[in-house]
């Protein structure tokens, strides 16, 4: 198989899993208790006005005709309008994307400089105290909720010694970035730092131990072959042989990894912004379950399943650019 028809196999399987997203969410609007027409109009209002909102809304319509139109919409960008901010939907949860792709991808990094080096550390030091203490904070990562550990941030390092802001972020970081170049001032990229470091320690801890875990078992892995021996025999000098042969052979499942990972943070960034009153789209899906707002509801989970499946189709084209032999398998 060429690498384009695996690409559009790829593709294809992506597009047939946001169907899937699609039709869910539906459904669930479709059996939710409630009726949508009482968050647009008084519930003591007159039946004909209420009859005559529901028309408006199509909601007098077979659920078939309903499921219908709602693709059609979909298909040209049209999420359909908030039940409770008579908001375009699909505006409200675009302008919650950036914040949440930095958070999402804060963590990642977090996850990369601390797990990388302590995945190495592990490995080769087996059976020493540096070894246990990395397994021991990879279970603890693991184990550990995102919402609890969110809290007990929150409770130490802002609310007892004042280190970091308790929730919010009142830059976003390409803000930042552009008064940094403009007017040279560092107080703004400051402020998105101070901010951002407690949600993404919270959400990249899990993704740390992860990362931790998978590093280490690749390196014992490679360690234990013979071009590691050929390469010692040779007088090469161990860092070397650690970080330019060893590591370097470890890459490609951890690349992949990342990849997947990132995605699930997206998804999974919904608890640690609530903790964080983060203005992203994990806050705006709660606020729109507390208040019932489908339309809201549906728009943000199919954008978060589109990111996953995105994100899915590069990381696999890249794993099959870098190892041609998945395209066959």
């Amino acid at each position: 198989m060429s690498l384009a028809k695996f690409l559009i196999k790829r593709t294809l399987q992506g597009i047939f899993v946001v169907w899937g997203v699609v039709t869910i969410t539906f459904g669930l609007r479709a059996i939710a208790p409630g009726d949508p027409v009482d968050l647009i109009v008084d519930p003591a209002t007159s039946p004909e006005i209420r009859q005559q909102v529901r028309e408006d809304m199509g909601l007098d319509q077979p659920l078939l005709i309903q499921y219908i139109e709602y693709l059609q919409g979909i298909l040209v960008g049209d999420l359909g309008f908030s039940y409770q901010s008579r908001r375009d939907v699909t505006t409200m949860v675009i302008e919650r994307v950036p914040a949440t792709l930095e958070l999402a991808i804060a963590a990642t990094i977090v996850a990369i400089v601390i797990a990388i080096p302590l995945g190495v550390i592990s490995a080769t030091r087996r059976h020493q105290p540096s070894d246990y203490s990395a397994t021991m904070f990879s279970l603890v990562g693991i184990s550990t909720p995102n919402f609890w550990l969110g809290i007990m941030l929150i409770l130490v390092l802002s609310v007892q010694f004042g280190v970091f802001p308790v929730s919010e972020r009142p830059v976003g970081f390409v803000e930042a970035v552009t008064v940094l170049v403009t007017t040279g001032y560092f107080n703004d990229l400051i402020t998105w730092f101070r901010h951002m470091t407690l949600p993404a320690l919270t959400l990249g801890t899990y993704f740390t131990a992860l990362i931790t875990r998978l590093t280490r078992s690749g390196m014992v892995d490679e360690l234990g072959k013979p071009y590691v021996t050929a390469t010692e025999a040779k007088g090469l000098p161990s860092v070397l042989i650690r970080y330019k042969h060893v590591l370097r052979n470890t890459m490609i499942p951890i690349i992949t990894v990342l990849g997947l990972q990132l995605g699930t943070l997206i998804g999974g960034a919904v608890i640690t912004e609530w903790v964080f009153d983060w203005p992203g789209l994990g806050t705006r899906l709660i606020n729109a379950l507390y208040a019932g707002d489908w339309p809201v509801i549906q728009g943000v989970l199919i954008f978060i399943g589109i990111g996953f499946v995105v994100i899915n189709i590069v990381v696999d084209s890249l794993y099959a650019y870098l190892n041609p032999r998945v395209v066959d398998e």
